[in-house]
């Protein structure tokens, strides 16, 4: 089995290939940052004796993103983790055109493109699937972040649902605030968040294979964040608006 996982220099992306590395899992680690991506490499060859191949690239530059679609649709590709991702600190009226651009490139278009890619070979082989990394914020209305994960778990629930009678499945993991790198480089502030907000990145990973597993659509690490995730979907929309504004103040 061989696992191709973007974003996998850091954070949720290398929990994933550590945790699929221990399981005997071969992998293509894909992220832009090629020092990091090796050294990661060189670790899981040396501990767990797994193939592992590196394919630095830019998702939000289309000639890079079309060699990890040429490499994701290749037959020796049994899963597809779509993790990249980065948030962005400006308001959408204000902000830069080029960083909204950017954000849609790497959060939409990069997880349609490499899907596309990937899916029609696993459904010939009948066998394989792909975990899409979404976020609670996608069920709220919080800028265009959230926007585009909405639009993530959506999509890996159509796919879930047109595919139900293959062995092909696809799930969307949907984790709320993470200890991992994500926060600081977006600058965002992080004080006001309780400790009992945040998710242990491997733990969250863990359970998020374990749904994946047992065919879970839409995997939420966290009671607290089942909860929320809950009110957020059954809630009346003016209401989610409200909270989503009081969430920023």
């Amino acid at each position: 089995m061989t696992a191709l996982i973007t974003g996998a220099s850091a954070g949720i992306g290398a929990s994933y290939a550590k945790q699929l590395a221990a399981s005997g899992t071969d992998l293509v680690l894909v992220a832009r940052d090629a020092v990091r991506l090796e050294t990661l490499a060189n670790e899981l060859k040396a501990k767990h004796s797994v193939q592992v191949e590196v394919l630095p690239a830019d998702l939000a530059n289309r000639g890079q993103l079309e060699k990890v679609c040429t490499r994701a649709a290749q037959s020796d590709i049994d899963l597809v983790v779509n993790n990249a991702g980065f948030g962005i600190k400006q308001p959408f009226v204000g902000g830069t055109i080029e960083a909204e651009q950017n954000l849609l490139d790497v959060l939409v278009i990069a997880v349609m493109r490499i899907t596309h890619a990937a899916l029609p070979g696993m459904l010939q082989r009948d066998r394989g699937g792909v975990i899409n990394v979404s976020s609670v914020a996608g069920w709220m209305s919080s800028g265009t972040y959230s926007s585009a994960k909405a639009w993530v778990t959506s999509f890996s629930e159509a796919l879930a649902t047109l595919h139900k009678e293959s062995n092909v499945h696809v799930m969307a993991l949907c984790p709320g605030y993470t200890r991992t790198e994500f926060h600081a480089r977006a600058n965002m502030e992080t004080e006001t968040i309780p400790n009992c907000m945040w998710l242990d990145v491997d733990a969250a990973v863990a359970k998020s294979l374990k749904d994946f597993k047992n065919g879970k659509v839409i995997s939420v690490p966290g009671m607290q964040y089942k909860f929320l995730s809950l009110v957020a979907q059954y809630l009346p929309r003016p209401i989610v608006r409200k909270l989503s504004v009081a969430s920023r103040r």
